[in-house]
This record gives structure tokens, C-alpha cells and sequence, in this order.
């Protein structure tokens, strides 16, 4: 069966990829792509597999007004409005759409950012269930001075603003504000109002066809060639990995290389998992000493994760090349690529400003000559942990926190050494098994333990101590863009601070990181 999708076309905006979780977040099939692609000509090659429901025109930092602003071509924008398909526009698209129909825009004498109330005005099947009037997220200093011809009003601000039109007879709807932004209220009734109500999508997204058809497509594709792939134990390797095997079975070859940051006992029982419980065949590389050795004295974090990335490719394609002389025909290389690389990587604008460097296995497919197969290019993490549990996973492997690819090298400010790393491990362990035993790990997005590179003055015993402090990170999220430091318990920080104090030796004091995201990352390095 074909699935319904909504295509998103992307101005720039840094909300634009909140469009597509919620729509996701709903099961309702949906991909971003640039403003400037070929309608046409996507859903020609879609017609096979989609069924093409609706248009979102997102929001974006640039002014309509400005020559060199983003602008859908004629033959574009054409196409979309008589295809009787309906159109959404939000923010910038909102004013672009006003701007080509034939209203004006101009300079507003008061702009509009962060909170603003709302009056709806009239009824409309966006505001279905949303009442008279709300609290939304706006951000734009451009304003609407004049609709188009048979463009109706339905909303406006309290600074007296057009926050809303539409024009029903050609299913355009637009709204100034954010509704993929969760500050605004009602955001997820109107989205669903447009993709269920007006967009009648029908057909969603379902876990079990998404397996059956990959499964299928990699089986047709591959056909009796080896495989390979980086299994690091993360969700998204773990998953990828388990879905290709269903594939191609003993095909698949999987490497797993302890780079020696691994949380406590982690390889081993990533491997035992795999080997014993699915019978995945599997190589394990211990690589702890190499990457040890090429990090000796590395502080800064840029460097550390550059060191890693870099020593983790040497030795997988080392571990390749050695399998390739025994099986000739390895010539597919598995990665567990998800949608929000891509959706950075094909914008319009290209990638958003780095804060770090993200460690993976880019880069290799050229240097190793093999074809590439990234099953999840179209999933976020949330749909590729469902595939997850559906291929069989254990629930409490898939629903684990996210782990940075440089592991505890970025969990330990300064240098690393293994005596460093053996303490931060065992402090983490204490602090994660806490978070089971007192039923909370579920309620955290992510939790972990930092090493800090500084010593305090305590007492052990009647002696003086001068030992290390390990801070303990937990944070409550929607989508990891936002965080804020979770609530715990006197009780619970008095039985984790203890056991860490009195059981790892070499600390002596505990602190508790309660800075928000912004202004911190959630990660310290």
C-alpha cells in the first residue's frame, strides 16, 4: 500500500525540521526538501510509493521584501496551486505566498517575537477545537499591509496584526506564527486539523510495512553479496543492523571495535547480545590501547573527537580490508544514517553553524570503494526505535539514553588516561543503576556522569583527602533542541552521592550540573 506524505519545502528556518516531528509524531509520512527542487518531478518518481497529500511552506529568516530572499520559481509555485492539492504556509511562507497572489508586505513598526496572543476571527477547519483566541509563538518583523483578492482573514494578534488567512475555495491556509513550536498553544491541534482535516491523509506511516518493503528492496538490491557494517551498539547501528540481517542473514558481517570509552562492560555485552541471542556474525576488535595512545595528552575537545573519528576509521577500514581478501564480494558497506543528517545536508542553505563535531563513519564509502545502504536516510530516532522493538530488540536496549559516538572522552574534561576512565565508569554505572532502581530512567532524556578535572579538599575516614569530583548531568527534553535539568530527589541524590563517594575510589565529592539548554549543551564537551 502507497503512503500518504506532505512535502515540506524549506526557506531556511531553524523550526523547519519541527514541522516534520510533529507531523511524524503523528505517524503521517512527510520529507523536507529545498524550496527550489522540481515538483513535477518529485512526485513523478513518488507516484510509486507516495501518495503526495499536501504542501508546508516553511518559515525562514529572510525577508520577502529583500531582492536576494529565497522565491519559488513560476513553474513551481504554478504547479502546487493548481494541483488542488492543499497548501500550508507559516511565517515567511505565510507572507511569500500573500506577496505572489497579489497582497503586499511591509516593514512593521511593531515586530512580533517569542510569545503573542491571538483572536481568531470567524470560523475556520484550521482552528477546529482551538476555542476563540490563544497564546502563539511568533517571530517576524515583516507584516501583512494588504491581502490578496478572495483571501479571507481568520486570525490577528493582539498588536493588531494579520496572524492568520485563507482561501478555502483553493485550500490556502496560512498562519504568522510557529505551530511546530510547542510555546505555541494549540500547535498540534492545527497541524493535525491541516493534514487529517483538510490534507485527508490516510495512509500512515506503519513499522511493520517499512520492514517488509526495506527488507524486500535490500534483498532485490544486494542479492548474494557480503555485507558490512560498524556496529558501534548504539540504537541506530544496533537497528540498521538488525534489519539487514533479516535481509541477507551470515551475509552481513558486522565489526565491533572497543575503542576503549565504552561504557562499563558495554562491548561485551553488545557482542554477547548479538552473537549468542541473534546469531549475527560478528568480528570484535579491541582497539582500546590505539585510540589510548593517540589521544595521550589531547585536552582540547575538538582535537579528541577528531582523533577518535579518524582512528576509528583506520581501523575499520584496516578490519575490511582483511575481510575483503577472504570474501571478495563484500560490496556493500551498511550505515545507520538518520533523517536529520540528510535534512542538513540537502538544505537550502547548507549545514546550520557547528557547535561540535559529530562523530560517524562519513567518509568511508568513497575511500573503501563499496556501495552504501542506509536504510533509515527517511527515519527519526523515535520511528527507528519502534523498528527497533519490532525486529525483536529488547525494549530496555532500544529506549537507552543516547551515548555520544566519542564515548567518555567527551565525558571527561581534560586529558585521558585509563585510570580516568575506569573511575568515570564506574561512577556512571552507579548513577544509571540508580536511576532503575528508583523507576526514573524513562522519565530522563538523558543522564550521565562528568569527570571533572579539578580535586577537592574532603575527609575519608579521619584522614584528609585531596580527590576528584564527578558531576552528574539529567536533563527532560521534547527533541533534545531544548533541555532542562531534571527534579530529583533529596533521597535519590543522598543514595547516589554516597555510593559514588564510598565505593569508587579516588572521589570524594559529587555536584549536581542544574544549567538549562540554552545556555549549556546537554553534553559538557
Amino acid at each position: 500500500m502507497k503512503t500518504d506524505i506532505i512535502l515540506i519545502l524549506d526557506f531556511g528556518s531553524q523550526y523547519t525540521q519541527l514541522i516534520a516531528r510533529r507531523l511524524r509524531d503523528m505517524n503521517v509520512y512527510c520529507e523536507i526538501h529545498p524550496f527550489d527542487i522540481s515538483i513535477e518531478k518529485f512526485i513523478s518518481e513518488r507516484k510509486n510509493k507516495h501518495i503526495i497529500k499536501g504542501f508546508i511552506f516553511s518559515g525562514g529568516p529572510a525577508s520577502v521584501l529583500s531582492k536576494d530572499s529565497p522565491d519559488i520559481d513560476k513553474d513551481n509555485y504554478s504547479y502546487i496551486m493548481n494541483s488542488g492539492l492543499p497548501v500550508l504556509g507559516i511565517c515567511y511562507g505565510l507572507q511569500l505566498i500573500a506577496k505572489k497572489s497579489g497582497g503586499r508586505i511591509h516593514k512593521s513598526k511593531v515586530r512580533e517575537y517569542g510569545l503573542t496572543n491571538i483572536r481568531i476571527s470567524g470560523a475556520s477547519a484550521l482552528y477546529k477545537g482551538c476555542g476563540k483566541g490563544f497564546t502563539t509563538w511568533m517571530s517576524h518583523g515583516d507584516s501583512i499591509e494588504k491581502l490578496p483578492r478572495e483571501f479571507k482573514i481568520t486570525a490577528k494578534s493582539s498588536n493588531g496584526h494579520i496572524s492568520s488567512y485563507e482561501n478555502r475555495a483553493k485550500k490556502i491556509y496560512a498562519l504568522q506564527f510557529h505551530p511546530e513550536v510547542h510555546h505555541t498553544e494549540n500547535g498540534k491541534t492545527i497541524l493535525k486539523n491541516f493534514v487529517f482535516g483538510i490534507c485527508n491523509v490516510k495512509n500512515l506511516f506503519k513499522p511493520d510495512s517499512f520492514i517488509k518493503d526495506k527488507v524486500m528492496e535490500i534483498k532485490e538490491r544486494i542479492g548474494g553479496k557480503y555485507v558490512i557494517c560498524a556496529l558501534s551498539g548504539g540504537v541506530d547501528s544496533s537497528v540498521a543492523a538488525s534489519l539487514v540481517h533479516r535481509a541477507v542473514g551470515k551475509k552481513l558481517i558486522c565489526i565491533h571495535i572497543d575503542n576503549g570509552l565504552m561504557r562499563k562492560n558495554e562491548s561485551r555485552n553488545i557482542v554477547e547480545m548479538f552473537r549468542k541471542h541473534f546469531k549475527f556474525n560478528i568480528v570484535f576488535v579491541d582497539a582500546s590501547e590505539l585510540f589510548l595512545r593517540r589521544l595521550k595528552g589531547v585536552s582540547d575537545p575538538e582535537r579528541k573527537r577528531k582523533i577518535i573519528g579518524k582512528t576509528f576509521i583506520d581501523v575499520f577500514q584496516s578490519e575490511a580490508k582483511r575481510l575483503k581478501k577472504d570474501k571478495t564480494d563484500i560490496k556493500y558497506l551498511v550505515q545507520g544514517t538518520l533523517y536529520p543528517d540528510v535534512i542538513e545536508s540537502v538544505s537550502f542553505k547548507g549545514p546550520s553553524v557547528t557547535i561540535k563535531s559529530h562523530h560517524n563513519v562519513g567518509g568511508l564509502p568513497a575511500k573503501m570503494k563499496m556501495e552504501i545502504i542506509e536504510p533509515f536516510r527517511e527515519l527519526f530516532k523515535d520511528e527507528v526505535r519502534s523498528i527497533g522493538v519490532k525486529l525483536g530488540l529488547p525494549v530496555s536496549f532500544i529506549m537507552r539514553h543516547p551515548f555520544p559516538g566519542p564515548g567518555l572522552a567527551v565525558r571527561i574534561l581534560g586529558d585521558i588516561t585509563k585510570s580516568k576512565l575506569d573511575v568515570l565508569r564506574e561512577a556512571d554505572d552507579i548513577y544509571i543503576n540508580e536511576l532503575h532502581n528508583f523507576n526514573i530512567y524513562n522519565e530522563i532524556w538523558q543522564a550521565f556522569a562528568v569527570l571533572l578535572p579539578v580535586q577537592s579538599v574532603g575527609v575519608m575516614g579521619d584522614e584528609r583527602s585531596y580527590e576528584n569530583v564527578i558531576a552528574l548531568r539529567a536533563v527532560t527534553s521534547i527533541d533534545g533542541m531544548t533541555a532542562d535539568f531534571y527534579q530529583f530527589t533529596k533521597e535519590f541524590f543522598t543514595t547516589v552521592s554516597n555510593k559514588i563517594s564510598n565505593t569508587v575510589k579516588g572521589v570524594n565529592r559529587v555536584v549536581y550540573d542544574i544549567s538549562s539548554k540554552p545556555p549549556a549543551t546537554i553534553e559538557w564537551e
